[in-house]
């Protein structure tokens, strides 16, 4: 067994409740909160869409941020080493976690690099007339999606802004948890919401932002009525609280042990929606003035959603308003500083993982996950097929591979593990105000079947009809292969051994029951009844 001071040294805290507070929302505030919100409100029912987004708010986000806090809280290390703790055969749902989280940073930070150098771009108006083509032709040099192939040529207005994404992100992790992280998060994301809400502001007074914000508000109660509508409700709840793929279960490790989950959860979980709402106000607004120049409904304008909303409408819309070069620089500042924050917490699921497993030291893990990241990152999305590989990876990672993720840990930590009663229980024994019965129906019964349905219908879709216009072949490369990839890598990591041991471990007892049942009667493979342990 390794003596290195990694093995021996205490795990990393966040120095504050706030700290982890602002950790959290960070992460859960990101690209998806300013260009994805908007356009699925919008699209299913309007005003009427925010009656199904509450429910699934409470019954999907609360009860599965809970879950995954008490899950990082109780067994306290990295997605692997904690399900290794509930059960040896569960570590490769760590991996899997780790490998999605894995194969999201290698193309959100292109993303993020984009934004950074639209910050520039908005203040010359450097695509002139043609956002679209500009964006697409002189920007990305995008080949057609009915082209697409294994990668394309280096983009180097792409490369090199990646490049320096990737320096400073890997500059905060090397940093840790307290003197990177928690400091980032303070600094960023109070200036994030100053530069959203001057945004806003500035959007609700142009002229026409009264009839972009009634197209978003204004019901369909119809809607309701529609099955899609709510499934399209729990999946932006879903991805957008990054619950249940490894990295809420990361940032709860870092807890101390007096901590306060159950208020917690709901002040995370409420920020990340009002954002959402802001967002959407702002978009709206600024769609509405876009619709007034050109004449049109704004039900007649292309692009409200996705990084076509982002980086071809605004541009227009910049280009058409008095001050659009500061708006343009507080829109994607705001987008770089979203992206950035949620980054960050993508990337310490791996570095968290990486440097457990292998019992090396933070800097040396930063380093070691970043250089990799990069040189995937940069080779794959920094090129002129960049794009068309982010559409598909993006698309069957998040809406199959995350999903699964999900629905397979409610499996074997309820279901084989039965270890509801005792994260239940953990849950009310570390907050002010305790959630009741409510709680383990919903994270055990209902939002599973939620989510299967879910799972199901993307599965068929994506069987029958395939994704967007990519050759068959490509999709089934990039997107089943990416899945395929991450199953058999978390395999892979799963047998190599720990250079120092995570089973001996046992989280602190709970009064008044067993913290330990499914030892007593499963399977011998589990933690035995000699480890250390941990106190509070």
């Amino acid at each position: 067994m390794s003596t290195s001071s990694s093995a021996s040294a205490p795990r990393e805290q966040w120095q504050s409740q706030m700290g982890f507070i602002l950790a959290a929302v960070g992460s859960a505030i990101g690209l998806g909160n300013i260009w994805r919100f908007p356009g699925v409100a919008y699209t299913n029912g309007g005003g009427a869409f925010l009656i199904p987004y509450l429910v699934a708010l409470l019954t999907a986000g609360v009860v599965y941020l809970l879950f995954d806090w008490a899950l990082g809280h109780r067994y306290r290390g990295s997605a692997p080493a904690i399900f290794r703790r509930i059960h040896p055969r569960f570590e490769p749902l760590g991996w899997f976690q780790v490998g999605i989280c894995f194969a999201i940073i290698t193309y959100y930070a292109v993303i993020v690099a984009w934004s950074v150098r639209y910050i520039g771009f908005s203040m010359s108006r450097a695509w002139g007339d043609d956002p679209a083509g500009f964006f697409t032709g002189d920007f990305l040099r995008l080949i057609p999606s009915a082209d697409a192939h294994i990668t394309g040529s280096p983009v180097p207005g792409v490369f090199w802004p990646l490049v320096a994404v990737w320096a400073f992100v890997t500059l905060i992790m090397a940093l840790g948890v307290a003197g990177g992280l928690e400091k980032m998060n303070k600094i960023f994301l109070p200036t994030l919401l100053v530069m959203f809400v001057g945004m806003v502001v500035r959007a609700v007074t142009l002229p026409g932002a009264v009839q972009g914000l009634n197209s978003f508000f204004t019901p369909d109660w119809s809607a309701l009525t529609d099955p899609q509508v709510w499934v399209q409700a729990y999946a932006q709840i879903f991805f957008s609280l990054s619950v249940m793929f490894g990295i809420m279960v990361t940032y709860a490790s870092y807890l101390p042990r007096r901590a306060n989950l159950a208020p917690t959860s709901f002040v995370v979980a409420f920020s990340n929606s009002s954002f959402e709402l802001l967002a959407g106000i702002g978009v709206f607004s600024t769609l509405g003035f876009m619709a007034a120049r050109q004449g049109i409904a704004v039900s007649e304008l292309e692009g409200i959603t996705g990084p076509i909303l982002s980086f071809v409408t605004f541009p227009q819309v910049i280009s058409l308003m008095p001050g659009g070069q500061l708006f343009g620089v507080l829109f994607f500042g705001s987008l770089s500083l979203a992206g950035i924050t949620s980054l960050v917490s993508l990337i310490q699921v791996v570095t968290a993982a990486v440097q457990e497993k292998f019992d090396t030291g933070r800097t040396a893990s930063s380093v070691a996950v970043g250089l990799v990241a990069a040189l995937a990152s940069t080779w794959l999305y920094s090129t002129s097929n960049g794009l068309n590989m982010l559409d598909v990876v993006d698309n069957y990672v998040n809406n199959i591979g995350v999903v699964a993720s999900a629905i397979v840990t409610v499996v074997l930590v309820v279901l084989v593990a039965r270890r509801l009663p005792e994260l239940h229980h953990h849950i009310n024994d570390h907050s002010a105000q305790g959630v009741g019965k409510w709680w383990p129906l919903f994270a055990a019964v209902i939002t599973p079947i939620v989510l299967a349905v879910m799972l199901a219908l993307t599965i068929l879709e994506l069987l029958q009809k395939g994704y967007g216009d990519y050759p068959s072949w490509f999709n089934n490369a990039f997107g089943w292969g990416s899945l395929g990839t991450l199953i058999l890598g978390s395999i892979i990591f799963s047998l190599i051994p720990w250079r120092s041991s995570v089973d001996h471990f046992r989280p602190a007892e709970l009064a008044g029951m067993d913290p330990h049942p499914y030892e007593h009667h499963q399977n011998p493979d589990a933690l035995t009844a000699t480890a250390p342990q941990e106190t509070r």
